[in-house]
């Protein structure tokens, strides 16, 4: 039974129920949370990336370093380039910079400008100096120069072989 002037309720429309999706600020939101995420990430795996590649190239001076004092042991001096010993010129480290040789035991002797110094500016080798310039591909004569720091070196002859900076 129906009152006059009233319409007639339909008994299977449904109530308005909130939408399932996202809004607009959730997904904003939740797009910076993933930037912030990646931002924090990448140093982490960049600092990473730069230890394999130091150990790499701590890997290669220990090999090389071996091929050099066997060669010195049979011939009394060091060889004048790496070529010498049977690694193609220009020996690259992980970062695509060559390696860098200098034979000091040899006659004559290098110039001084040449070899490689401590904070105190004594030479860190006797024998020979053998290092990578590192990720940034600069160097200087000294370790605790700005562009030295991230070195890989070959020092006390042969007792270190790791950054510059820890030396």
């Amino acid at each position: 039974m129906r009152l006059a002037n009233t319409p007639p309720v339909a008994m299977n429309k449904r109530l308005p129920t909130p939408s399932a999706g996202f809004t607009l600020v959730e997904m904003m939101i939740a797009v910076i949370i993933m930037g912030l995420l990646v931002a924090m990430a990448m140093p982490i795996y960049a600092r990473y990336g730069n230890r394999v590649k130091a150990n790499e190239v701590a890997a290669f001076m220990t090999t090389t370093s071996l091929a050099l004092e066997t060669y010195h042991a049979q011939s009394g001096t060091y060889p004048a380039t790496l070529a010498e010993i049977g690694i193609s010129e220009p020996a690259l480290d992980p970062w695509g910079n060559p390696y860098r040789y200098l034979p000091i035991d040899t006659d004559p002797p290098p110039k001084t400008g040449q070899v490689r110094r401590d904070r105190n500016m004594n030479p860190i080798n006797t024998d020979f100096d053998l290092y990578s310039t590192g990720p940034d591909g600069r160097t200087q004569t000294q370790l605790t120069g700005r562009f030295a720091r991230d070195d890989i070196v070959r020092a006390g002859n042969g007792s270190y072989i790791g950054t510059a900076q820890d030396f």
